[in-house]
């Protein structure tokens, strides 16, 4: 028979107070962590044990430093589907043939390797305000049987990151990164990129073929030295400095070496940052195998050189600011040996404004002066322009040749001359005009500072004449005239040293 209901509504009062009764003792008798130990232990007793094991690859390691791993797993599950996946990203750039896919945020992918299941999640944690990230958290989460854990670490991931090495190989798609200083961004901010599709190649770049065949053979020996600098201690790192006016072709001779190596451009403005700390993470975050790009170093940011770094420090504010030493420190200090094979490359239009321990070997190891445009750098623009060659020279060919040298024109001016038209022949006349007409105006300069030159001349000998004429009398040297027209002589700050010679030799006779 079943208990009536009053008989059943007893028995649970009593258990409720004995339960509470107990829970009051064990309060009272048993320590909060051995509790907690306790309580634990049951869980993991009535909780089935699970098979699976997951790891978690995150996009950034360490100090912000890019994870291969991750990138390399982007890459792969571009090639992969699954019935799993509701959700694809899709893009395709100009220079791909093929259109390529991704999965898109919070969505899963099914994988098989040697009989293995794995599981693919891409998970995307946003940003809150007040929380955690201020900046949106990217990772993949790999899941598979705890079994064949070996196998995946030793076989599968590696695998992974052949593949993707071999399609970066096969696409040949470099990126050009710059840095995002939005305010959902960490730190100094995150690297953003597109695609580097610029045509400058060493074939195209204007400049004298003695000079680019010396940049791709220094280029050629730094990427074959790896054991070499490994062996003599040196970080893995070559340095290059571009100097010249503006137009001779700086930033497409980067792009050139950008191409022939197969690395990507990691372009920084000096100026959104602000402390060597900014400075130091948005290094540690560039990828090997590239080239690091800071364009008008002499003007892009006032650096503060070494001495006042050092009376900053003194007043504890040196880690509020953005120096010289902090630059320094990454480009030939101990952090430089942070990364391999990357480049470093710095332009200036005025090399000399720059500290000179920017430009001692072991940081700026090659200097590069792009100057104006030569009789070798214009025979390469002709050719690209115009199709015209040394083996079918064009009549004013010569002409033209004999002018370059001395106008002073930079290698985008004659470009500009020979992209207005596509007839070879009015293209090369409006360039000849343009060359006559910069000699015309240098040789106008030149003749106003010869004549400068010679008014300053004659004026000193004017002035000592006078001086010889007061000197011949007695006691000339408290003449006030005598004194007056020396120091008016003194003061003209010219590098005409005749007057003072002659009346130097006057006193001697």
């Amino acid at each position: 028979m079943f208990a009536s209901n009053p008989t059943m509504f007893s028995a649970y009062a009593s258990f409720a107070a004995s339960m509470m009764l107990l829970r009051s003792i064990t309060d009272q008798l048993i320590p909060a962590p051995l509790q907690t130990y306790i309580y634990s232990f049951l869980r993991r007793l009535f909780t089935p044990l699970s098979t699976t094991l997951t790891l978690v690859i995150d996009e950034h390691t360490g100090l912000i430093a890019r994870n291969e791993v991750f990138d390399a797993a982007e890459l792969y599950l571009r090639t992969k589907t699954s019935s799993l996946t509701n959700r694809l990203r899709v893009c395709k750039t100009p220079k791909k043939k093929t259109i390529s896919s991704a999965i898109d945020k919070n969505q899963e992918l099914v994988d098989t390797f040697e009989n293995m299941k794995l599981t693919w999640q891409f998970v995307c944690i946003e940003p809150t305000k007040g929380g955690t990230y201020s900046y949106e958290k990217r990772h993949y989460e790999l899941s598979f049987h705890k079994k064949h854990k070996e196998k995946v670490m030793e076989c599968y991931l590696p695998y992974v990151l052949a593949t993707a090495k071999s399609i970066k190989e096969n696409e040949k798609v470099l990126k050009l990164y710059t840095l995002d200083r939005d305010e959902n961004s960490r730190g100094s901010g995150l690297w953003k990129s597109i695609g580097l599709e610029h045509p400058s190649t060493f074939d195209t770049v204007a400049m004298e073929p003695e000079m680019k065949k010396r940049i791709v053979g220094d280029l050629d020996r730094f990427v074959r030295r790896k054991e070499f600098y490994k062996k003599v201690g040196k970080a893995w790192k070559r340095g290059y400095l571009l100097y010249g006016p503006p137009g001779t072709g700086k930033s497409s001779l980067i792009a050139a070496m950008a191409n022939y190596l197969k690395f990507s451009i990691f372009d920084l403005e000096l100026s959104s940052l602000s402390t060597n700390c900014e400075l130091r993470k948005a290094l540690l975050s560039t990828s090997n195998r590239s080239i690091l790009v800071i364009e008008d170093i002499d003007c892009s940011v006032e650096i503060q050189n070494r001495e006042a770094g050092e009376g900053a420090s003194k007043n504890n504010k040196s880690n509020k600011m953005l120096t010289l030493s902090g630059l320094l420190n990454f480009i030939d200090g101990l952090w430089s040996s942070c990364g391999d094979e990357r480049i470093i490359v710095f332009t200036t239009n005025h090399k000399d404004r720059l500290d000179p321990a920017l430009l001692r070997p072991g940081r700026m190891d090659m200097h590069i002066n792009l100057s104006y445009c030569t009789a070798g750098a214009f025979s390469i623009l002709a050719s690209n322009y115009l199709g015209i060659h040394r083996s079918n020279r064009h009549r004013l060919y010569g002409e033209i040749e004999g002018l370059i040298e001395g106008s002073e024109v930079t290698p985008a001016e004659v470009a500009e001359e020979l992209l207005k038209i596509d007839d070879a022949e009015v293209a090369l006349e409006g360039l000849l005009s343009l060359l006559k007409r910069k000699k015309v105006e240098r040789d106008q300069a030149e003749e106003g500072s010869n004549k400068a030159e010679i008014q300053e001349e004659a004026e000193n000998l004017q002035l000592c004449s006078e001086l010889l004429k007061i000197s011949r009398g007695a006691n000339c040297m408290c003449d006030r005239s005598y004194s007056h027209l020396h120091q008016k002589l003194a003061s003209k700050q010219t590098t005409i040293q005749t007057p003072i010679h002659i009346c130097a030799r006057w006193w001697m006779l």
